[in-house]
């Protein structure tokens, strides 16, 4: 389990606009620690702003007496709902039986997220999907409050294929609670596939899409060479079965478990989405895998810069 308050930075993929005395960065002017730039003194203007060095030279050049102010970016507090697929394929492993626990690792994930929500002085939801048709919703509110979430049923219009789909098309509806530039974390093993468009489709809803990738590194990322050897297997409805594998098949289900998570990052990369990906359940990993995502995108901003 997560502990020693470990947290890791909420790095947005642009500039926020939301609510002010949080502890990131934003777009607006306002009172932050981020410079936006300078601009004349007026009447008013807080006198510990005043630019000593720049008004100098300003000074100097004009040879009259001129105050110049830095203008700063306000602190904005990240909004964030975190997206969590319960159906039975994210319980399926048995105790005993040395698979990832996905659930737990799901967990550990989820406390890691809605602590370092809570540095943030930000704001946190969830919403999870465990039967069709159904979600548990509670909206964004501090992240120093514990979370109840309240039972709603999909709309009736909505279809979806798998439970992505479903989710995001629910956070519609909550625009108000949800809107753009807000963070959503998808906390899935995505074996079951979303597809490209999902992805698209709430980009361009302005939310700040961050999939959690949780698989088991040995049997679902790859696969052993377990030919000729009885193997339990967990299937899709989590019943364990007894399996014999003919030769060639381990590998062959290894080159296919390999592609399918290939493909599933490589598109989302493809759409300039960074996923998390996690392999084990001790909150050592899950807090390395959410710190090198939050380099990688810091990376990006000095890049950007």
């Amino acid at each position: 389990m997560i502990g020693g308050g470990l947290t890791f930075p909420l790095v947005s993929r642009r500039r926020l606009i939301g609510l002010a005395f949080g502890s990131m960065h934003g777009a607006r002017r306002g009172s932050g620690s981020d410079i936006a730039g300078s601009r004349p003194y007026v009447p008013g203007d807080d006198p510990h702003r005043i630019d000593w060095a720049a008004s100098a030279r300003l000074s100097a050049a004009r040879a009259s007496d001129e105050f110049v102010v830095r203008e700063y970016l306000a602190d904005e507090a990240p909004r964030v709902v975190v997206c969590v697929d319960r159906r039975p394929a994210m319980s399926m492993c048995p105790p005993g039986l040395p698979f990832l626990h996905k659930a737990e690792a799901a967990g550990v994930a989820l406390a890691l997220i809605e602590a370092s929500v809570a540095e943030s002085r930000g704001l946190v939801g969830r919403l999870e999907h465990e039967r069709p048709g159904l979600v548990a919703w509670s909206p964004p509110t501090s992240g120093r409050r514990n979370i109840v979430l309240a039972e709603h049923a999909l709309p009736e219009r909505s279809t979806p294929a798998d439970a992505i789909t479903g989710m995001f098309e629910f956070l519609t509806i909550h625009r108000r609670q949800v809107p753009s530039a807000s963070f959503v974390f998808v906390l899935s093993d995505f074996i079951e596939p979303t597809p490209l468009e999902t992805w698209e489709w709430a980009l361009d809803r302005g939310w700040d899409v961050v999939p959690v990738i949780v698989q088991d590194p040995v049997w679902e990322q790859r696969f052993p060479d377990v030919d000729r050897i009885v193997v339990p297997l967990v299937g899709a409805n989590g019943r364990m079965r007894l399996v014999r594998l003919s030769a060639g098949e381990s590998e062959r289900l290894r080159e296919r478990h390999e592609e399918r998570l290939a493909e599933l990052v490589g598109g989302l990369r493809s759409l300039g989405v960074e996923p998390v990906v996690i392999g084990r359940e001790d909150g050592e990993h899950v807090f390395e895998a959410f710190l090198s995502w939050s380099s990688e995108r810091q990376a990006a901003w000095g890049h950007a810069a």
